[in-house]
């Protein structure tokens, strides 16, 4: 227990803070910069991510179904 109190040290702690917002706000500011470029050329992607979670559903679904034959 004592190791882990020493790994977060205020410093540590306030970089990682500091770190997570300046990142954030870079990507909200990256995707509002290339927002009208994405809209033309990524019009029905979410078809894809949809295809995508269907596919990893049926895998589980298979992996859960072996185990009753």
């Amino acid at each position: 227990m004592n190791y882990i109190c020493a790994m977060f040290t205020t410093g540590r702690v306030v970089f990682v803070v500091i770190f997570i917002i300046v990142f954030v706000i870079g990507l909200v500011w990256s995707y509002r910069k290339e927002k009208p470029i994405l809209d033309v050329h990524f019009k029905k992607s979410y078809k894809i991510l949809l295809g995508l979670i269907l596919f990893v559903i049926l895998q589980f679904l298979i992996v859960k179904m072996r185990k009753f034959l």
